[in-house]
């Protein structure tokens, strides 16, 4: 039973998306190791496993928490183990222990048969680096270095919620690879500097992803799903009353003609009314979850690999009606904020990476900042 003035928030979260297809796409006998920020206090947690895009089954067969210095085991319906379908998600028994606001424990779990390694995202960011290690090291508190490596991939670990206060609260990050990347965690970081102790970020991002298309080839399918088979698993969180949509980037820059790739037809390039129907559709979903809906602008391409004239004049109508229309509650000019006022076509160069489509560490945190206060409160 849920104490009174407390509910269940979302702390950290991210998508779950396809992995690429190799050969080596199967594990046995490793632990993966992902720290966790928590911005709440709390007395409880519980965990989801995510095996949304697998094709078997896959068996976890440890879990533990390592916090306040101590190792804490999970359980699932009082099992140490759990197995989890292709395509379903199981959530952990609530594990009774304090949670300290600000702070950071870690959740290991242990697979030790050959389980496939489909279901996972890659995320960056100042709180986001896990590892992985060979054996059962749940119970470890210092792994030792040669056998284990640093990851950036996240594997099956889709979201961490903690009983906490009632009006502690969440928003949820949704999009492609620039929102996979850092610009939550500074978001993170800056509600955690600037007193927005009542709000944690959570990020629903998987890198090539579009709002209409996905691969349907083994060559890009871990470009991810397309937003109607990937909005309604991903959004609706624990605690979250708001989303933040950055997307529609890699819809524009993706087609080329099948003369050049012949998995990139040019009829995949969409219409300004395509992009908007698709936004609408998060909208509706979004209004259906009671959330607030606030869009980011897409960010200058120009100097990208496939840049062209039509593919900015989308990107710049589309991000005029992201700018005016009144179906959402605001709009964040991600594009604004990073472009270079004298050429607005390209990055002011402090926020490019190099591949003009990326933001650098600079630009990631030049995004945080643009931010509204009003949605952090």
């Amino acid at each position: 039973m849920t104490p009174n003035n407390t509910h269940w928030t979302s702390i950290w979260g991210n998508a779950v998306s396809i992995a690429e297809n190799r050969p080596e796409g199967y594990s046995k006998n490793i632990t993966l190791r992902y720290p966790i920020y928590s911005h709440f206090s709390g007395e409880s947690l519980r965990i989801t496993f995510d095996n949304y895009c697998g094709t078997e089954a896959i068996t976890i067969n440890k879990t533990t928490l390592l916090i306040n210095n101590e190792f804490v085991t999970v359980s699932f319906h009082g099992e140490p183990a759990v197995t989890i379908p292709a395509g379903e998600r199981m959530v952990s028994d609530e594990i009774i222990c304090h949670v300290t606001a600000k702070s950071i424990f870690f959740v290991s779990f242990y697979l030790e048969s050959y389980t496939q390694m489909r279901s996972m995202v890659y995320a960056s960011g100042p709180l986001s680096t896990g590892i992985y290690a060979i054996g059962d090291m749940t119970t470890e508190k210092d792994i030792p270095i040669n056998i284990s490596r640093n990851t950036n991939n996240f594997y099956f670990l889709s979201n961490v919620s903690v009983l906490t206060e009632s009006n502690n609260r969440c928003i949820v990050c949704y999009g492609d690879s620039i929102t996979a990347q850092d610009w939550p965690n500074y978001l993170s970081l800056r509600c955690r500097e600037e007193g927005y102790n009542h709000t944690s970020v959570i990020r629903r991002a998987t890198s090539g992803s579009r709002i209409l298309r996905e691969y349907n080839n083994i060559t890009y399918e871990s470009y991810g799903l397309k937003g109607t088979n990937r909005f309604e698993h991903e959004v609706p969180t624990d605690g979250a009353d708001t989303v933040i949509i950055q997307q529609g980037i890699n819809d524009i820059i993706h087609p080329v003609g099948v003369e050049i790739n012949p998995f990139r037809p040019m009829s995949d390039m969409p219409t300004l009314e395509e992009l908007i129907d698709g936004m609408k559709y998060y909208i509706s979903k979004a209004r259906s979850y009671g959330y607030k809906i606030y869009l980011g602008t897409l960010l200058p391409i120009e100097g990208w690999r496939t840049y062209a004239d039509f593919r900015e004049k989308i990107r710049n109508e589309f991000n005029d009606w992201m700018r005016t229309t009144d179906l959402v509650d605001g709009c964040i000019d991600f594009d604004k904020a990073l472009c270079d006022p004298d050429n607005p076509s390209a990055f002011l160069p402090i926020y490019d990476s190099g591949d003009h489509l990326h933001p650098s560490k600079e630009g990631y945190k030049k995004m945080a900042e643009t931010v509204f206060a009003e949605i952090l409160y």
